[in-house]
């Protein structure tokens, strides 16, 4: 290190502050009591809707009233009867239980049951795997 010159140090005191307190931290009990132990000015505001549901609950009278008035069903479809009949009638010619259908089909037992006794919702992709395994078409025109 020959040429550098005379080696010194830094003797300047280096100052670390903490961060400003965040606005939630603002209203923190601690914050307030120092504050008000160093005579600082604190503002206090009592919010109209605290502690209510009042925002939430104000435009629900217009949903409510518009509910009310609505008489139309909604409900989902199910299957036809003679989907249903359809469906049951190729299986027996076929000679397959429910649960070797729903096994050819890659589904349970529990759908091909449903859909036997009419309490599914029709799903096109299912109809299309019934129709293919039961070589029987049960949508359209016969």
């Amino acid at each position: 290190m020959a040429g550098v010159g005379p080696i010194s140090q830094d003797w300047e005191p280096v100052v670390i502050r903490k961060k400003a307190p965040t606005a939630a931290a603002k209203k923190d009990e601690k914050f307030v009591n120092a504050a008000r132990r160093s005579g600082a000015e604190i503002e206090t505001l009592k919010k109209s809707n605290a502690g209510t549901n009042k925002a939430a609950s104000s435009s629900t009278s217009l949903n409510t009233r518009k509910l009310d008035e609505d008489s139309e069903s909604l409900s989902h479809d199910r299957v036809p009867t003679e989907l249903k009949k359809a469906i049951m009638q190729a299986r027996m010619d076929k000679k397959f239980t429910q649960a070797q259908l729903a096994q050819m089909i890659n589904e349970k037992p529990q759908i091909i049951q449903e859909y036997e006794s009419g309490k599914a919702i029709p799903n096109q992709q299912i109809l299309t795997k019934l129709e293919r395994t039961l070589g029987v078409k049960l949508r359209g025109k016969k």
